[in-house]
């Protein structure tokens, strides 16, 4: 019988010690953490995102801002912004939402970015400090994904894992993190759409992290007995039986994959809420100036 990894609880659980720090900080005569954060356009997923990162933001006990543009902005005007951010001292982290639109250079803006308030963990120091294990701000999906790891002290050390997906947001911090001492210690594969053998490279790992952005992506067919699966897919299917009209569906096909796993994460409620709660601790870290004085 599977574990269900909650990473719902767990998240609230860390928000709650997170709350609690703030409170003594502050009543010390330190200033409250504050995070800002930019939206452009009126993207559906981007959207519930900002707007649970609000809530989290209350919930820690954080002062928060919301920049608002319309898809229309200029890349100058939002340049301009996020100078304005970078030279704000009251502000402690801030995070440009991605993705932006299409005539806009995202390189260009996660470039401009103060690395120090890089809580996103998108700037390439950050990305370099990470690669060499450096302390530094850790983008927030794989900070979440180690975060639930050691939460249900799930072994990872000496480990196959396998990490499906390469994008420069999950796939490649996440290999990196998993192949480090400090972090996961384990023996990493990288897979994607173009790997060979991705089947029997699947079949042979104690751990896979599905992050290739294909619903029902990995199958029972894909997964040994007693594998621990981590579903990082967030696609938005058609389902007419709910008002919005759609549901979330992970990578991993959960119904026939769950029961040959010892741990598994739920679509939704899985890794989702442990990305938000990852951003508060980078933003707490920030405020505190731990990685950069």
């Amino acid at each position: 019988m599977y574990t269900l990894i909650d990473g719902k609880a767990t998240a609230t659980a860390i928000k709650q010690q997170i709350a609690d720090e703030v409170k003594q900080l502050t009543a010390r005569g330190g200033k409250q953490p504050h995070l800002a954060a930019v939206l452009v356009g009126h993207d559906g997923g981007s959207e519930t995102y900002v707007k649970n990162k609000v809530i989290a933001c209350e919930q820690c006990g954080f002062k928060s801002t919301l920049i608002r543009f319309e898809a229309d902005v200029t890349e100058e005007e939002l340049l301009a912004c996020v100078d304005r951010l970078n030279r704000d001292a009251d502000v402690d982290g801030f995070i440009v939402q991605l993705p932006l639109p299409a005539h806009i250079d995202e390189q260009k803006i996660i470039m401009a970015v103060d690395y120090r308030k890089d809580v996103d963990g998108f700037h390439p120091i950050n990305v370099g400090r990470m690669a060499i294990g450096l302390p530094c701000f850790i983008s927030a999906t794989p900070l979440g994904i180690l975060t639930l790891l050691q939460h249900y002290r799930i072994p990872t050390s000496g480990k196959k894992c396998v990490v499906l997906g390469r994008s420069n947001i999950v796939g490649k911090p996440m290999a990196q993190l998993m192949m480090q001492k400090q972090y996961g210690d384990a023996t990493v594969t990288v897979c994607h759409s173009h790997s060979a053998h991705l089947k029997e490279e699947c079949r042979e790992a104690d751990i896979i992290i599905a992050a290739i952005g294909r619903p029902d992506f990995v199958t029972a067919d894909m997964v040994k007995e007693g594998a621990v699966v981590i579903d990082v897919g967030t696609t938005r299917v058609p389902d007419a039986t709910r008002k919005s009209g759609f549901r979330l569906n992970g990578d991993v096909k959960f119904g026939e994959v769950a029961p040959k796993c010892a741990f598994i994460t739920p679509v939704p409620g899985g890794v989702g809420p442990m990305t938000i709660c990852s951003l508060m601790k980078n933003t707490l870290a920030a405020g505190k100036h731990e990685y950069y004085k």
